[in-house]
């Protein structure tokens, strides 16, 4: 496959330049690297006109085939890995290493989720009736992926709007939609015309389908305040949604830990993807009786971390992916210093081409403080002082968000039961991040409705149909 060159639309299993197109920018140098198709409404009917013409050919293909076209998918990006490594970080940022794991991340989802089936439950089974209960696909989906994992974050749409029957019209991020636009010339070769469209365009395009009365299904993931929208825009027709949307994790630090071997585990907890990852540690809340020496060794580690282009050998953090998130995190750092607020490391604008914020830590803000209280989704982490439990959880669960969270200690028997107090979809233990195609995922609170993964993910693609059948009737001859 090529890799430069010219991006297209997929619609109906052609490939559609557009009338217009818009800058793709590379974080790292502020600089245009592509130009992307910028779809129109009437770009947007066709692509829905075409997923639903394929409907019904798809949701009537055997789930083994469905199944095996999944796999394929899989395999073709595999196959070419090298080349979505680079134009994935080119377009979003990330280094090589993660931009790399993100691919793969993308290849393994689709193929994993094929050891999901739809299941069938026999209700009643009498001399009278048999009544079976099954699932079955809502017809055309609406996709809309976020900037941050482009990749891998489309495939958890992909994965079960597909298997379970549906169709599909995906919309990628503007900030990031080349390498997804590079998937669609994958899908074009293995899947049948229609099965999956995929369009791009700017800040019109998403509200476009979340208002389009051809969607049976909206699939969203990004920020809570968008997430608002798209369910308000689909409320007129009752479209299904399913929202995955912020989050402001906290992370509990145990005083049994062992400070110099968990200090780099928690600081990637916090900064991996430079912190722009929903379920990445927000806040991060420390035990009085360790908290200045794991304070003092997060903060030395954090000192030999390389920020820089992700396109550059031993880059460790990038740079934030697109100009308003840039601002944002610098706002809330300004906040931060106006509040004459302590920082550990970092506080400055980098003074170099690229949107790249120094690694930011922050000693013991106040709770009421926006750095505690908002999502930043960048790197810039303010570690917390404590010294009761039940206080602790009692602040980690006084917010609107509930997506993940994660306790860390040397006695997994306390750190468990201490996790299993958190308000939040997932919670890990001694661990973070760790998300599986066969595990549901979502949030609760504003971080979102309904789930991704797993059964439960798959079952938010169908509807549920029970069917009743009278034996013997006394009208039948």
């Amino acid at each position: 496959m090529e890799f430069n060159g010219t991006y297209r639309m997929l619609i109906g299993g052609e490939f559609v330049a557009g009338s217009a197109t818009f800058d793709v920018i590379n974080p790292a140098t502020e600089e245009a690297i592509a130009s992307a198709p910028d779809a129109t409404q009437t770009d947007l009917d066709a692509a829905v006109v075409a997923a639903r013409k394929a409907f019904p050919g798809w949701a009537g293909t055997p789930i083994e085939a469905r199944k095996a076209k999944l796999n394929a998918l899989g395999d073709a990006i595999f196959a070419n890995l090298d080349g979505f490594t680079r134009l994935l970080t080119s377009e979003q940022g990330k280094p090589h290493h993660e931009a790399q794991g993100e691919c793969m991340g993308a290849g393994y989802w689709l193929k994993a989720f094929t050891a999901l089936d739809l299941p069938e439950t026999v209700n009643e089974d009498s001399d009278e009736r048999i009544s079976i209960t099954r699932h079955v696909p809502l017809g055309v989906v609406g996709a809309i992926a976020p900037w941050n994992f482009p990749m891998i974050l489309a495939m958890f749409k992909v994965a079960p709007a597909l298997l379970a029957g549906n169709t599909m019209v995906l919309k990628p991020s503007p900030f990031t939609p080349l390498s997804t636009l590079k998937f669609a010339e994958l899908a074009a070769e293995i899947l049948p015309a229609g099965v999956l469209n995929v369009i791009t365009g700017g800040d019109s395009l998403g509200p476009w389908m979340t208002a389009h009365p051809g969607f049976d299904k909206i699939s969203f993931t990004g920020s809570t305040q968008t997430g608002r929208r798209v369910m308000a825009s689909a409320a007129p027709t009752l479209k299904r949604v399913t929202l995955e949307l912020g989050g402001n994790d906290a992370a509990i630090v145990m005083p049994d830990v062992d400070v110099e071997k968990i200090a780099e585990q928690l600081f990637w907890a916090a900064f991996t993807n430079n912190g722009q990852i929903c379920i990445a540690t927000k806040r991060m809340y420390i035990h009085k009786d360790i908290y200045e020496p794991l304070r003092d060794a997060i903060v030395a580690y954090a000192k030999t971390v390389k920020v820089g282009d992700g396109s550059e050998q031993g880059t460790q953090i990038g740079p934030i992916n697109n100009s308003q998130q840039y601002a944002r995190v610098l706002e809330l750092i300004q906040d931060a210093r106006d509040k004459g607020y302590t920082f550990l490391t970092g506080g400055e604008k980098a003074e170099v081409p690229g949107y790249f914020v120094p690694i930011t830590i922050l000693d013991n803000p106040p709770e009421d403080s926006r750095i505690v209280q908002e999502e930043q989704f960048g790197p810039v982490l303010p570690l917390i002082r404590f010294d009761d439990y039940d206080d602790v959880i009692a602040r980690a669960n006084a917010s609107d968000y509930g997506l993940g969270g994660s306790v860390w200690g040397s006695d997994e028997d306390k750190a468990f039961e201490l996790a299993q107090r958190i308000q939040s979809g997932t919670v890990w233990v001694n661990e973070t991040q760790h998300l599986s195609p066969l595990a549901a995922f979502g949030g609760m609170k504003q971080s979102g409705v309904g789930v991704e993964g797993g059964l439960e993910g798959l079952l938010e693609y169908t509807a549920t149909q029970t069917l009743v059948r009278r034996k013997k009737a006394a009208f039948v001859s």
